[in-house]
């Protein structure tokens, strides 16, 4: 179901007034509706101060969490970082740190990257269920980054850190550089799962970053994969962004609040393109 660009307006302003003070966790509400073509707001997706490193571990902490393998829960989770180099245009430069916990490489990341550490916390859950279920093989794939699903994974990529850095990164290249990725905003021909014989449908896609997730994800829910949002699901069902929608609005309200027009600057999305300059204080 295609939401109309004015009905999709009308929902977002709706949601400004409504949200203008989220808390760092919310309170679970009723499933935000599914509309392809506008998955989440900028805001709530460029924001890096949405949630403090103490708010994540906190967050963490209060998972039901039962891991296998052996190995720790996210919220135990510790590491020894490696430093990585700026990235122009996508990430300021991150040092090294010794036996650092997961809430502060999620948070450091996302400060770094300018993405939202609820995005790589719902990111983490979708693709692995790291937060719930961690395993040895969780850890190593973490963001399913370099992990396509016609291909294998890309071992080079393999561990927490790097999969959350290489994930936070690519959302920026996608967003600095749309116009050399497949998903645009506009109107996109989306397919409903891998096999193309599945089909697919167009979709006007609003935002850039609704169009982030579907580079990272380039499929949409089917109409039996809306009626069974949890599933199980047919031949044809491809949960991966449905599934986003769904664990945003269960930790932290409906993901196309923003706290109030205006608030995120040109340089952080797509309409003046390249990131802000670090000397410069955004608008607050």
């Amino acid at each position: 179901m295609r939401l109309p660009r004015l009905r999709v307006i009308a929902a977002a302003t709706a949601a400004a007034a409504a949200l203008a003070l989220v808390p760092a966790v919310a309170v679970a509400e009723p499933a935000t509706p599914f509309y392809p073509g506008y998955i989440i707001s900028d805001d709530s997706f460029f924001n890096p101060d949405a949630m403090t490193a103490g708010q994540i571990q906190h967050f963490l902490e209060d998972r039901s969490c039962h891991p296998k393998d052996g190995v720790p829960c996210l919220a135990d989770f510790r590491m020894n970082s490696p430093a990585q180099p700026a990235s122009a245009e996508r990430c300021t430069a991150l040092p090294a740190r010794k036996k650092e916990a997961a809430s502060s490489i999620i948070a450091r990341v996302a400060e770094a990257c300018t993405v939202s550490p609820r995005v790589l916390l719902v990111l983490l859950q979708k693709e692995q269920s790291l937060l719930t279920a961690p395993s040895a093989k969780g850890y190593e794939r973490a963001t399913g980054y370099a992990c396509p699903d016609t291909a294998e994974c890309d071992k080079r990529y393999f561990g927490f850190f790097n999969q959350v850095y290489r994930a936070a990164w690519q959302f920026r290249e996608y967003t600095v550089h749309p116009g050399d990725w497949r998903y645009k905003v506009g109107l996109n021909r989306i397919q409903y799962h891998p096999d193309a014989a599945c089909g697919s449908s167009e979709v006007t896609i609003l935002n850039q970053a609704t169009a982030n997730l579907y580079n990272y994800t380039p499929y949409q829910p089917n109409d039996s994969t809306l009626k069974a949002p949890k599933g199980p699901g047919g031949d044809c069902s491809a949960y991966g962004n449905l599934n986003f929608s769904r664990l945003y609005t269960d930790w932290f309200g409906s993901p196309l609040s923003v706290r109030y027009t205006g608030l995120v600057d040109g340089c952080l999305v797509y309409r003046d393109g390249f990131g802000c300059d670090q000397g410069t204080p955004l608008r607050s």
